[in-house]
């Protein structure tokens, strides 16, 4: 290809490169055909490459509130009004956006703003409609007490940023929020929470001391300090704030709601179950979330088929949560005693500074009672900070499942079926057994890392178990363990001699 048929070429491919207005227009055609997914998708990427265009995050904010998303598309119009204010339209979605949000005071606003600006447009009977609604006597407009709507909606995006991990930001979003609304209590609780998540519990805690030394009884805070004392494993502290919250009858569905969940988590299965289960009988349709806690706070308190169903519900909000069910494993069926179900144990294990322990931890967290608690802590599991193998493991404690077409997924699953031989055999594990699993993580580390394909899931739990009994006493034979896994002492013997080349001992 000559130079100038190069440039040429370059030159078309440069032309051809999509912007936000792009995007913008094939979400625009997508919407025609009711192909939301898609047109959420082209506008979400129409954003992202501009910014500025307050006709593209218009068009996205619609398209939130049509899913009910209207925190986000309330941050757009905002957005949006100050690149466009004098745009009519803009300014009636901001008013029936802070309808939605029971922002009623800003409501009642901008309602009023779009009919100076258009009093013959095309929303003006929805916009009158908004006036009178928020000029009812019962709705308190002008309650001085009340924060802001603009602390309201800074409030808002430190809980986004608190649910997409920025933490730190939150800390100081929220910090100035208190700064001007020194009796803003879910404010005050939000930052407890947010110092909490990276590792700041002290300053936590005195947060929510605060708030309950000024608004006695604030039912978020003491909430945040039963699960404060809960993972910190403070038995007399947790104790007495359960006393309290047991005492409590709140009227509140979001009060009961907390209640319910913090009950569920520090595992007071029977209250759980009858705050959640009061809000569902009543028809309330929760998130994720709800049914989430009740699920798991119906199963242990005996109500089987109501926790099910529930978990039905889940799944058809948040599919990713399948392999979370409470019955998995079975826990009324265990023994609690088993290391599998310590929760130190296992933080010992996912905290070690061998990979080999850690994996071992990740794989007992799929065993353990404990596995929801240990994956809510913000600070125990760090997803970012974990190696491709870590990340296999925990993948498999969480019920994920894998591409067996996959050479190396199809191993690391052969791996999983000869540590489940093992993990039957002797369940609940006791501390000398642990042991055994310590020499068996060290060779899968390794194994795995050499592309070991682990063909046979019994000959290697028979040749495991074999080399770390025979390395403790001098009566073990090859024949004892290949009848126990149903193998040939040949087969046996081959498996033990692929596996010692795993063992550091054999180091070259």
């Amino acid at each position: 290809m000559n130079k100038k048929r190069k440039n040429d070429l370059k030159e078309n491919i440069i032309s051809f490169l999509p912007n936000g207005d792009y995007y913008y227009k094939k979400a625009l055609g997508e919407l025609q055909k009711e192909q939301y997914n898609k047109a959420h998708k082209y506008l979400k990427r129409a954003v992202e490459l501009s910014p500025n265009d307050a006709s593209i995050l218009l068009q996205y904010a619609i398209l939130q509130m049509e899913l009910d998303n209207f925190d986000k598309a309330h941050e757009l119009l905002r957005d949006a009004n100050v690149l466009n204010p004098t745009e009519p339209e803009i300014v009636f979605l901001l008013a029936e956006v802070n309808a939605h949000l029971g922002n009623f005071i800003d409501a009642n606003r901008f309602a009023r703003e779009y009919l100076e600006m258009d009093i013959h447009g095309e929303y003006t009977e929805e916009a009158m409609e908004i006036v009178d609604f928020t000029e009812q006597d019962n709705l308190e407009l002008l309650d001085t007490d009340s924060p802001s709507s603009e602390a309201l909606f800074q409030q808002e995006k430190s809980r986004r940023l608190m649910e997409e991990g920025n933490f730190k930001e939150a800390v100081e979003l929220l910090e100035s929020i208190i700064t001007d609304n020194p009796e803003f209590w879910a404010a005050f609780n939000n930052l407890a929470l947010a110092y909490f998540y990276i590792g700041e519990e002290e300053q936590a805690k005195a947060l929510l001391h605060q708030v309950l030394s000024e608004n006695r009884g604030n039912i978020h805070a003491l909430c945040n300090l039963a699960v404060i004392h809960y993972y910190e494993k403070n038995t007399e502290e947790l104790e007495e704030i359960t006393g309290i919250l047991s005492k409590i009858n709140p009227y509140f569905v979001e009060h009961r709601y907390k209640l319910g969940a913090t009950f569920a988590l520090i595992g007071k299965y029977d209250e759980a179950y009858k705050w959640l289960r009061s809000l569902q009988r009543k028809g309330f349709e929760g998130d994720p979330g709800f049914y989430f806690w009740l699920s798991h706070s119906a199963y242990f308190a005996g109500h089987e088929e109501i926790a099910r169903n529930a978990w039905k519900t889940l799944l058809k909000l948040d599919p990713e949560k399948a392999g979370f069910e409470p019955w998995l494993p079975q826990m009324k069926d265990i023994n609690s005693n088993g290391s599998e179900h310590q929760r130190e144990f296992i933080l010992e294990k996912l905290q070690n500074k061998d990979v080999s322990e850690r994996i071992f931890g990740f794989y007992l967290l799929g065993k353990s009672k404990h596995r929801q608690e240990i994956i809510s802590h913000p600070q125990w599991i760090k997803v970012d900070e974990l190696t491709t193998m870590e990340k296999l493991f925990l993948a498999q404690s969480l019920g994920h499942s894998f591409d067996e077409k996959s050479v190396a997924e199809k191993a690391f699953m052969r791996a999983i079926a000869a540590t489940d031989l093992l993990y039957d055999k002797h369940k609940p594990l006791t501390q000398p057994v642990t042991y055994l699993f310590q020499m068996w993580f060290v060779l899968v580390e390794r194994a795995l890392e050499k592309g070991y394909g682990f063909k046979n899931p019994k000959a290697l739990a028979a040749a495991t178990e074999y080399m770390y009994e025979s390395s403790r006493s001098k009566n073990v034979t090859k024949k004892q363990y290949a009848d126990q896994y149903g193998i040939t002492t040949n087969t046996l013997t081959k498996y033990v001699n692929e596996l010692m080349q795993f063992l550091p001992l054999f180091d070259v």
